[in-house]
């Protein structure tokens, strides 16, 4: 697949169940450490709550990474649950992670299915998200009296710039989707675009705005 869903931002969420709190945090990702780092930090915040339930997916050289944790609820009941839901959405470099404090009545296993899946569609439906698909990497050289007419060109041709290098003239990179890069390459050649050289580098993931 070369199509998936990521989180813009992170959020957190809650929700109460008969009288347990459940808190969601949703959070951006891009490496299993990374995952791990903020699992910590989540621990360490709520460090009075008796479960922190986790599932992420990661895309790692074009594989997908999972894991899940019911955190000492009964089996089955929590992180497996939590990451069906961020499979079903095609959700990718995603961390959930659901902390509960007990509030005095069991749940039963369906109850705590629902609670903590409940925990995650909220966190999903509160989320900003954006597109994450295959584009391109490209590296351009510019004048400096011509690039405030290049980020103009970017701007109306959905090319994000992602780095500039100031030198003797301007050093980009800029990343697109793939038929973006076409058209970029045909403006250069026709000197749509002022540009001193165009690199067409690799094939990449971008994000890009889901419109509403």
């Amino acid at each position: 697949m070369d199509h998936y869903i990521t989180i813009k931002k992170n959020i957190e969420t809650e929700l109460v169940v008969k009288k347990s709190k459940f808190i969601a945090n949703f959070i951006k990702i891009s490496s299993k450490e990374q995952a791990e780092e903020e699992i910590k930090k989540i621990r360490k915040k709520y460090f009075d709550a008796r479960h922190h339930c986790i599932s992420y997916r990661i895309l790692e050289n074009e594989k997908i990474i999972e894991r899940f944790s019911d955190d000492g609820e009964p089996s089955g009941t929590a992180g497996g649950p939590m990451l069906n839901i961020l499979q079903k959405n095609n959700l990718i470099n995603v961390l959930v992670v659901v902390t509960r404090y007990f509030g005095g009545i069991l749940l039963g296993t369906g109850g705590l299915v629902r609670a903590y899946s409940d925990s995650v569609l909220k966190a999903i439906e509160e989320s900003e998200k954006l597109e994450l698909l295959i584009g391109r990497e490209c590296e351009v050289g510019i004048e400096y009296s011509n690039f405030e007419k290049f980020k103009y060109y970017c701007k109306n041709n959905g090319i994000s710039i992602e780095d500039s290098t100031y030198t003797e003239e301007i050093v980009c990179k800029i990343q697109m989707e793939e038929e973006i890069k076409e058209k970029l390459i045909r403006d250069y050649e026709l000197k749509n675009v002022n540009l001193l050289y165009l690199k067409v580098l690799s094939k990449k993931y971008i994000e890009k705005s889901i419109e509403k």
